[in-house]
């Protein structure tokens, strides 16, 4: 028997908060009954998104993990102000030659990288 990759489950205090961003962010849908304990998006289109739930935690989150999304697009600069309008909010960025990436933080404050394709 072998383990197979499900899906991602993200920690939020807001869940439906968070899956109403993260929704708008890669053009998904919020399952119905999304609640602040627990929502999950769906992929409609089936256009092979991961499987993405969010779960509300109430005391506080003691560890960080180091695992962040990492999203790419063809047009960096305009995605970045997209994403910046939902809520995001700019952390830095890198330019060197050929890689260009942008790293922002969601409205829960955890970081992901926008990645030039």
């Amino acid at each position: 028997m072998a383990s197979t990759f499900s899906g991602l489950t993200y920690d939020a205090f807001d869940a439906q908060a968070s899956a109403l961003f993260w929704a708008a962010v890669l053009r998904l849908r919020v399952a119905p009954g999304a609640t602040a304990q627990r929502a999950e998006l769906e992929d409609p289109e089936r256009r092979g998104a991961p499987r993405l739930v969010f779960r509300q935690v109430t005391d506080g989150r003691p560890l960080r993990t180091p695992l962040h999304l990492e999203l790419s697009t063809t047009d960096l600069d305009a995605e970045a102000c997209r994403l910046v309008q939902l809520g995001a909010r700019r952390l830095g960025g890198v330019s060197d030659g050929a890689a260009r990436w942008v790293t922002l933080a969601d409205p829960e404050g955890n970081a992901f990288d926008l990645v030039r394709s």
